[in-house]
């Protein structure tokens, strides 16, 4: 399978943490001066992605970002308003709910979203269409702040996502990940090694990364 597709979506998710949008002045920095922090993890809804993170670069937030779902809309996307793309989101989402069940979560810390996963059988991401697996595909997990990067926000956010899948009886998950740089949707190689994932499909970038439930 060719990767270029995938290393343009990673590097456009390069975000400047000089942008943050999210509170008054430093999200992280507002954090540290907690003296505790309160994770909530809660399934995505129509009510609850517009909580998502945003940034000031493109795609600008996940809630925008139609690479798996779209393609023919992700080629056109920057010349269209937020607006649109999030309609277009919502229809996935609500298409995806329906016919599979739950397809994404949102970490709160705080009351404030900080971080943001979306799952779903491969034949509901057109991105994928010469791809077949018996596994359920994360295409994000992205946490968009480094600051709050290495402090388990991730893990507790991927845990959630395999419980939710044992449950339903899913047998595995996939996703494709990259090895030494953390800057994509999906994490990197080491944080799914760490947490039980093997490679499942070799490549010098991008290996795909498999857990059997």
């Amino acid at each position: 399978m060719r990767f270029s597709f995938i290393k343009i979506l990673f590097n456009c998710f390069l975000v400047d943490d000089r942008n943050k949008n999210i509170t008054k002045d430093s999200l992280t920095g507002d954090f540290k001066q907690e003296k505790t922090m309160k994770v909530e993890i809660l399934d995505l809804t129509k009510k609850n992605l517009k909580d998502v993170p945003e940034w000031k670069t493109y795609p600008f937030s996940c809630k925008y970002c139609l690479y798996w779902e779209l393609p023919r809309e992700y080629e056109v996307s920057k010349t269209k308003i937020k607006e649109d793309l999030l309609r277009e989101k919502l229809r996935w989402i609500e298409n995806t709910r329906k016919n599979f069940g739950n397809c994404g979560k949102l970490l709160y810390l705080n009351g404030i979203a900080v971080g943001y996963a979306q799952y779903a059988p491969p034949d509901f991401f057109p991105r994928l269409s010469d791809y077949r697996s018996d596994a359920v595909l994360i295409s994000c997990l992205f946490i968009p702040y480094r600051d709050l990067r290495g402090v388990g926000l991730g893990t507790q956010l991927l845990h959630s996502i395999i419980e939710d899948l044992r449950k339903r009886g899913i047998k595995a998950v996939e996703t494709y990940a990259r090895k030494g740089n953390s800057e994509n949707p999906s994490g990197p190689v080491e944080f799914y090694l760490k947490n039980g994932f093997r490679i499942h499909r070799e490549d010098p970038e991008f290996p795909l990364m498999r857990l059997d439930l």
